[in-house]
């Protein structure tokens, strides 16, 4: 763009962009449901892929799956070229290009933005977690319907899931052989305990060694490493001590678990971007219908991780909270709140503490029908590193350094920060979810409450104390979002 044009021009060129790369993810969403062919899910992003970026009309797209490729038509290759990886099990399976036919003026990478770079690297990363979902879901559906085609037959079925497995899905074929071991040797069967060099030569007995009351550390047991070998003698030893129905039952038990350490992974992890949690949610509900669910203590060790997350550290807030909240009550609260793509933020306390009151009410309706006439306000939430983002975006980083000064400079100084705050602009992303939320609200009035520690926490719940402003939210869209 012209270092000639002005901030008013400039800001309409920046959001226009901002807008084609939205609607860029939003046609490549459309492709990526469980039910897409991947060739079709392919030949769709070439196509999505030119108009969201900066020179559309001389752009093209190829993405490279192993030794299969497609492109755009008319596709050649030319030096002005940016790629993602696809990774698929954190293995790269391939990589997604874009091309510009011809040289233009350098941006941020040769000709391209910044935000094109972040965009071909959400492509790639949705593109890979979509293949990720249909390979995991082709093996669990030819492992239902082996099984289901056996359970009609005298044969052993687990031997033929076991057999499909270490096909196609080699590391989860040894994971589950080793998960076998374990379980054998935990059960006490000699034959297990064998396959394993559990103590050195010589020594006495595991048994012994543990129950005993010997002041000293115990010898290193060194497990054998995973192997073919291994997992035959592991199923032999199986197929001896369990019946056929038990041996299918863990199988599927540990399938299922391992498709669901994905969610666990990300869920646990506190660094998790608000939009990758949402994501993360999102395939879980997917899978549900297929009647994978999380195991019990999985599912409150997740449960207790989002409560941390997003909502509170406090142990007596947790305590509560995990009797009342849900993983389906978090994937809806998503729904309603304000993040930037990068959030790391969590709720402030009026929202946790009004989305935990909620939450408890739903559940005791049933038993007291007067509970049903309290009103719950409709609520949106906006996290708590929005207001770091939008100070950044308006460079005013040093307001920080406020609350270092005397307390007679901060009052000299405060009308002008109150003023520079009045001048900012919100980032686009943020203005496209406070556009959402008049939306949502219509033209009812608004009002703005003050925040701090000394309102918004347990034991201390004065919503306002400080200030509170009225919006009337009257007049056209611009003039609502304006004020």
């Amino acid at each position: 763009m012209s270092s000639k044009e002005t901030p008013t021009t400039k800001l309409i060129w920046f959001l226009q962009e901002r807008a084609k790369e939205l609607s860029c993810l939003y046609r490549i969403e459309e492709l990526l449901k469980p039910e897409s062919n991947l060739e079709d899910v392919y030949k769709g992003i070439i196509e999505a892929v030119p108009p969201g970026w900066q020179y559309s009309e001389i752009c093209q797209s190829k993405i490279t799956i192993g030794s299969s490729s497609y492109q755009s038509a008319n596709f050649r290759e030319s030096p002005w070229m940016q790629s993602a990886n696809i990774q698929v099990l954190d293995q790269p399976i391939g990589t997604i290009s874009v091309y510009y036919t011809q040289e233009m003026p350098n941006e941020d990478q040769g000709p391209f933005l910044k935000e094109e770079i972040k965009l071909i690297s959400t492509i790639a990363e949705r593109l890979g977690a979509f293949i990720t979902d249909q390979k995991m879901k082709y093996v669990f559906q030819e492992y239902r319907t082996a099984a289901q085609e056996l359970l009609d037959n005298t044969k052993t079925e687990w031997r033929v899931v076991l057999d499909l497995l270490r096909q196609t899905d080699r590391n989860l074929y040894l994971r589950i052989s080793h998960k076998m071991l374990n379980h054998l040797c935990w059960t006490g069967v000699d034959e297990a305990k064998q396959l394993l060099e559990y103590y050195s030569p010589g020594e006495r007995g595991a048994d012994e060694e543990l129950l005993g009351e010997s002041n000293r550390p115990f010898y290193r047991k060194t497990l054998i490493s995973s192997s073919d070998f291994l997992s035959d003698q592991t199923f032999a030893i199986a197929a001896d001590h369990l019946n056929a129905t038990e041996i299918l039952k863990l199988i599927q038990k540990w399938i299922q678990q391992d498709k669901l350490g994905f969610l666990v992974k990300s869920l646990i992890s506190s660094s998790s971007p608000v939009a990758e949690v949402a994501e993360t949610i999102r395939r879980y509900r997917r899978m549900v219908p297929e009647g994978i669910g999380i195991p019990n203590p999985t599912k409150r060790s997740v449960l207790v991780s989002l409560i941390r997350r997003f909502f509170s550290e406090q142990l007596d807030f947790i305590n509560v909270a995990k009797q009342h909240i849900e993983i389906d009550d978090v994937f809806e609260l998503l729904h309603n709140m304000i993040y930037t793509p990068e959030s790391i933020g969590r709720l402030g306390g009026k929202s946790a503490g009004l989305f935990l009151a909620s939450q408890i009410l739903k559940k005791l309706v049933n038993e007291n029908t007067l509970l049903a006439d309290v009103k719950i306000p409709k609520t949106w939430y906006v996290t708590s590193d929005v207001v770091l983002h939008f100070m950044n975006f308006n460079n005013l980083e040093e307001v920080i350094e406020q609350k270092y000064k005397e307390i007679d400079q901060i009052r000299l100084e405060y009308p002008n920060v109150v003023q520079t705050f009045k001048n900012g602009h919100f980032p686009p992303e943020i203005v496209k979810s406070l556009s959402a939320v008049l939306d949502d609200f219509g033209d009812c009035p608004l009002i703005v409450r003050s925040s701090s520690l000394l309102e918004d926490r347990a034991g201390a719940a004065f919503s306002g104390k400080y200030k509170s402003l009225l919006l009337a939210n009257q007049g056209d869209k611009a003039d609502r979002l304006e004020a």
